[in-house]
């Protein structure tokens, strides 16, 4: 008899997705912006592949992190956030074996839902040249294998598809309908080229579907009132936390070389004491004698 490993994060996405709201996902790269993701009183978040990749490695989102790096970091980020949060499993590191073992580790790591996607591998960021997509049979193995590995641990899967940028809308749409009836949770077509585009995904597909809100990309950018009244559940925001991070230091070291820093645009060490946990582990500390 197979055992289900429980995931109190999946049953709580779940719960969110019941709504009819739009949930916003800031998208954090490392532990400390999952904390602050969480602070700043948003319900999920999302563990950009993208930014992870440019956090943990210092290196593009080409492909080069590893099955073992990205558990890891997914592991690091569950422990410093009660948030819900889909963790990017790439294409699943392998063949179908490899997609069910990606997704029973990352749920097992702490994410409420694991996203697969059909690429080829190594994959590529979604906003950049060169991506191409394996064959509709071997995309649609890899949901299935993400769909069995439910049966040992709870997890949501997030579908997605990049065949929009070298196959059309019309082929995107037929993966994403068929990742759904496969048992897909949360469709994820990538880089839909207009607002038109848009409209005709969450008209036309079933589920629940996730805009990627990337600043610069193909996608346009909308209110959040206009992704909801499309029809959008999900709005993740892949980037826009790690470009505010990256523009900050390099304008904050140019200024440190010219000795110019302003203290006033610096967070205050208090605040960034207490937001970085020192303050509730001392408070805790003191219960104990050693």
């Amino acid at each position: 008899m197979t055992t289900t490993f429980p995931n109190p994060r999946a049953d709580r996405l779940r719960e969110l997705l019941a709504g009819d709201d739009l949930l916003l996902s800031p998208c954090c790269y490392d532990a400390l912006s999952a904390r602050m993701i969480e602070q700043a009183g948003f319900e999920m978040s999302f563990m950009s592949g993208f930014a992870a990749s440019a956090s943990r490695i210092g290196m593009p989102d080409l492909g080069l992190m590893s099955y073992g790096e990205v558990l890891d970091h997914t592991r690091n980020i569950a422990e410093a956030t009660r948030l819900p949060f889909v963790a990017d499993g790439d294409t699943g590191y392998g063949n179908a074996m490899n997609v069910i073992r990606t997704v029973k580790g990352l749920g097992r790591a702490g994410a409420a839902a694991v996203m697969i996607e059909d690429q080829v591998a190594p994959k590529r960021c979604g906003h950049t040249p060169g991506k191409a997509v394996v064959s509709r049979d071997v995309a649609y193995d890899r949901i299935r294998a993400a769909v069995d590995a439910r049966e040992e641990q709870d997890v949501l899967i997030l579908a997605r598809t990049d065949a929009r940028h070298d196959h059309g809308l019309g082929e995107a749409m037929e993966r994403a309908a068929m990742f759904h009836e496969l048992g897909a949770d949360i469709i994820f077509v990538e880089a839909p080229q207009s607002e038109a585009e848009m409209r005709r995904i969450c008209d036309e597909l079933p589920g629940p579907q996730m805009a990627n809100m990337l600043e610069g990309g193909a996608t346009p950018i909308l209110p959040h009132a206009e992704l909801r009244d499309i029809g959008f559940r999900i709005a993740a925001y892949p980037l826009t936390l790690l470009s505010a991070v990256m523009a900050t230091a390099v304008e904050t070291l140019a200024a440190l070389r010219e000795d110019r820093v302003e203290t006033g645009r610096l967070m205050e060490f208090g605040e960034l004491r207490d937001r970085i946990g020192f303050n509730d582990y001392y408070t805790r500390a003191d219960r104990y004698e050693s």
